[in-house]
């Protein structure tokens, strides 16, 4: 059987073998999520080359101007989002991180994702800090309003936000031996975007202005009280390690938690499919750098320490 288990890793032995020293004799750990770990459950990134949605360039409408000026449009977005997210599953790399937050409580992770994956994982929310929000929460645009909402998974969350749907083959055509009709999500230009008002959109309870989705835009400051938790975490002691996972860390803050973390005493073991995705990969001397699909290359180096996932 352990000849079998051998055959199938994907990381060189021994590199994991001097990963896994190293992880076991690790106390504080700091782990930096980008998109990466979450494209095996199936998600699509809305940055770089391919990132539309309908014919709109997503990152375009991530900002607060593009919701002050449509927010119907925006909103539909977000909709989409929120469904893609909530039909995809957390995937083994989400698993063995919270395992590992389970049993070491110095261990830290900072997300730059908002799709939810890794609380519905159940990493521990004291050890995961969201830089970028979730798509779950919401909070009130009206100036005088405090009002927000969290890990609200209503799909949709309004009626008028359903994700639009056409018959793929009706039923009793022949295509489908079910005799069912078939419905498949439509999220391309086959489908018209609905024009819609603002009183068709999500409405805050308490003031009954406009919400929006609790996610930082383009523009917008990241969470402060975030920021501070994992500025005073990192100033509170050496770090052993430090997991970078799925993202190029190339967007600051989070581009910087690398060398802050080296700075500190930490080793770096980045997790990436592209080594040409990897701000400084040649400065890595003494580190590690595991090229695929986190989704399989996380739970291999953790093994060693959170067992079989």
């Amino acid at each position: 059987m352990a000849s079998v288990r051998q055959a199938a890793r994907s990381v060189p032995t021994a590199d994991l073998e001097s990963f896994a020293e190293c992880l076991k004799g690790s106390r504080r750990i700091l782990a930096l999520l980008g998109a990466g770990i979450s494209a095996a459950s199936g998600l699509p990134t809305f940055r770089g080359a391919g990132g539309l949605w309908r014919s709109f360039d997503a990152t375009a409408l991530a900002t607060p101007g593009a919701f002050e000026r449509n927010p119907g449009l925006v909103w539909q977005f977000y909709s989409y989002r929120r469904h893609m997210a909530l039909q995809a599953q957390p995937n083994k790399a989400h698993y063995a991180l919270a395992e590992l937050s389970r049993m070491n409580k110095e261990f830290l992770t900072i997300s730059q994702n908002v799709d939810g994956l890794s609380p519905r994982a159940g990493h521990p929310a004291e050890q995961l800090k969201l830089l970028h929000g979730s798509l779950y929460d919401l909070k009130c645009t009206s100036f005088y309003c405090d009002y927000t909402r969290s890990n609200d998974f209503t799909d949709p969350i309004v009626p008028s936000l359903d994700i639009p749907k056409k018959e793929l083959f009706p039923a009793g055509s022949g295509e489908d031996s079910s005799g069912v009709a078939n419905e498949v999500d439509i999220s391309d230009v086959s489908n018209p975007i609905p024009d819609l008002k603002p009183e068709d959109l999500p409405k805050c309870p308490k003031c009954n202005g406009l919400l929006r989705p609790g996610v930082v835009w383009f523009g917008e400051a990241l969470p402060k009280d975030t920021l501070n938790y994992v500025d005073e975490w990192i100033e509170s002691g050496p770090i052993d390690l430090m997991l970078v996972i799925g993202t190029s860390s190339r967007v600051w803050p989070a581009a910087g938690y690398t060398d802050i973390a080296r700075n500190h005493g930490a080793r770096v073991a980045v997790i990436n499919m592209d080594p040409n995705d990897v701000a400084g990969r040649n400065s890595m001397k003494g580190d590690w750098f595991f090229q695929g699909d986190a989704s399989v290359i996380v739970p291999e180096i953790l093994e060693s320490v959170v067992g079989e996932i």
